[in-house]
């Protein structure tokens, strides 16, 4: 029995991480693949039951790693980022959700049948969206920042509200309905709330000082600021059911609130980010597997698809539309907004407490809860996870440019390097602190950014959502592998890239190979030598290469009519291949090369 368990453990684990990278090479909402993967485990072939197989460990389990997920989404959150739109923000928080929450009871009153007491409950609950499903389709989907911003900040800020509306409605049906609850059962949840809030914030306040002062090593930080949330979220919930939601989501505001004064604690945001990813992966997929079959048919009844129907193409819209009359949000943005509105983890984790509770307390049309729940889930994931792309596209909300090159350092040749890839009508931003640098670049009418990459301040400045890859071309080259190291995360390990050191080129032929793709063009092409063939009269020439089939070869293979140094290949579908240490090079029809070259024939 230990054996099958251990099994069912390792094979959900690794079933999620797959789905992921499956849906990031087929460019799929990501939820969607877990979704589909953990019906296929769980009702239809019944290979596994983690709700029969963990047994009481399951709901704490599944608990803790939605705490985990809450607290990563708040600790990023920065408040520039709604320096814009703080007005929206608020009003699609608080009175957004109030209309959502009456319109989804009234919903799911008169459309799905369900009672007054289950109506209130249910559709407090239904207002959230959360970043176990947000977060992943804004990393899809190149939006406008000032949608993001809006869809980013709710789903964080409404994740601990929703549960809290549906417990606050559960309380009110006790006072109307018992005789022997009264006010104070309503006097105590508000207390809780506000106890669970305390208990984050002062949590979070004490391990942002613990930091600041240097009380942690660092190879225990992340470690404890792990345990920190465990703790934050175990103790909202012993005071009230669902207020270790709360808790959590208030610890993490607070600490992002102070990352600007103890910079440390930032450091440790890849290590939690990394967990949730794996927590939000075997989550799903846990949830999914645990439906029986009689669930999955009784989402394909007429009330339940009549339900969903109502709240994607009224609801949502309505209460947007209504809540941001006069703010700064354009028509466009208010229709994007109105209709991405994604059920998470959240939704479903606690759809089934509620279930459970008021099945005992005697509403037996509770029972179609986790249907009605999962029905919402995957048809607002799936039809919001395609068309989230597409509608931004069409309301002119997302970059249609071929994806950009980030320039870091301004020199002769990033000037002539960013003149060129202009001219093939590739964004382009040079970003340089050195004030004569950023003069220069206004002469050659180039975009860019003065300031420093490095600090705290340029993300909220600057628009990276137009650049796909990052080049740091200074020539100090410490200050490259500082500025590549910062942005790996946010750009990725293949699209993050430096010049080799001066002098080095007999010692870069033992670089691993793992460490290549990093380091541009050739051993001998570093700074000086760059800069020096520019000056000299070394142009830019764009060459198509002739090639019958996709082949991968050696470079001194592939012959090309112009000889000099190659830079970059353009693919047929806009995508660049930086040229690196790597010996091998994949060329297929319709490829151009980008080579530096004294040869005047372009």
């Amino acid at each position: 029995m230990e054996n099958m368990v251990l099994l069912s453990i390792v094979v959900i684990i690794a079933l999620g991480i797959f789905s992921q990278w499956l849906a990031w090479r087929i460019q799929w909402p990501s939820i969607v693949i877990m979704s589909i993967a953990g019906l296929i485990i769980g009702p239809v072939f019944l290979l596994v039951n983690p709700e029969q197989a963990l047994g009481d460990l399951y709901s704490p389990i599944v608990s803790l790693a939605v705490a985990v997920v809450l607290y990563e989404g708040s600790s990023s959150l920065d408040i520039r980022e709604v320096k814009n739109i703080s007005k929206s923000v608020f009003r699609v928080v608080t009175l957004g959700a109030f209309l959502a929450w009456v319109a989804g009871a009234v919903a799911a009153h008169y459309i799905a049948g369900l009672s007054w007491a289950v109506s209130f409950v249910i559709g407090g609950l239904f207002i959230v969206t959360g970043p176990t499903v947000i977060i992943p389709l804004l990393r899809q989907a190149k939006l406008d920042p000032r949608v993001a911003a809006v869809l980013k900040w709710e789903g964080i800020i409404i994740d601990p509200i929703g549960p809290l509306l549906a417990l606050f409605a559960y309380e009110v049906i006790k006072v109307i309905g018992s005789a022997e609850a009264g006010l104070g059962y309503l006097l105590t949840f508000f207390l809780g709330a506000l106890v669970a809030g305390l208990i984050g914030y002062v949590l979070g306040i004490l391990v942002s000082v613990l930091a600041g002062k240097g009380l942690f090593p660092e190879y225990l930080k992340s470690p404890i600021i792990l345990s920190f949330v465990l703790l934050c979220f175990s103790l909202g919930e012993m005071i009230e059911h669902e207020t270790g939601m709360l808790s959590v989501t208030v610890m993490g505001l607070t600490i992002a609130r102070k990352q600007k004064y103890v910079s440390s604690i930032g450091n440790i945001g890849h290590f939690i980010e990394n967990i949730s990813v794996i927590l939000t992966s075997t989550i799903f997929i846990l949830l999914t597997s645990s439906l029986s079959r009689e669930t999955i048919g009784q989402i394909f009844t007429l009330p339940i698809l009549g339900y969903v129907a109502i709240m994607l193409f009224v609801v949502r819209p309505l209460s947007i539309w209504l809540s941001t009359i006069g703010t700064e949000l354009t028509n466009k943005e208010k229709t994007l907004i109105g209709w991405i509105a994604p059920r998470g983890i959240v939704a479903l984790t606690v759809s089934s407490y509620f279930a459970s509770i008021l099945l005992k307390d005697g509403f037996e049309d509770a029972a179609i809860l986790t249907a009605l729940t999962f029905a919402l889930v995957f048809i607002t994931v799936c039809a919001h996870g395609f068309s989230l792309g597409p509608l931004a596209k069409k309301l002119d909300l997302a970059s249609n440019d071929a994806p950009g090159v980030l320039l870091v350092g301004a020199s002769e040749f990033s000037f002539a390097l960013a003149k060129h890839l202009r001219k093939m009508d590739i964004p382009v931003l040079i970003i340089d602190h050195t004030f004569h640098h950023y003069i220069k670049a206004q002469e050659y009418d180039i975009d860019v950014y003065y300031g420093e990459i490095l600090s705290e301040h340029m993300k909220y400045e600057v628009d990276l959502t137009p650049y796909e890859y990052i080049l740091s071309l200074t020539e100090d080259p410490a200050y490259n592998a500082l500025v590549c190291q910062s942005f790996i995360p946010e750009f990725g390990y293949q699209h993050t890239f430096t010049l080799p050191s001066k002098g080095r080129g007999a010692e870069q032929k033992d670089i691993p190979s793992a460490h290549k793709p990093n380091i541009l063009f050739g051993e001998d092409e570093e700074f000086e030598g760059l800069n020096r063939k520019i000056k000299e009269g070394y142009t830019f020439h764009t060459v198509d290469l002739e090639v019958e089939e996709k082949q991968t070869m050696n470079k001194e293979d592939l012959s090309v009519p112009v000889e000099g140094t190659w830079l970059f290949i353009r693919r047929e579908n806009e995508e660049l291949t930086f040229v690196t240490l790597k010996e091998k090079i994949t060329v297929e029809q319709g490829d151009q090369l980008v080579v530096l070259s004294k040869d005047k024939t372009d």
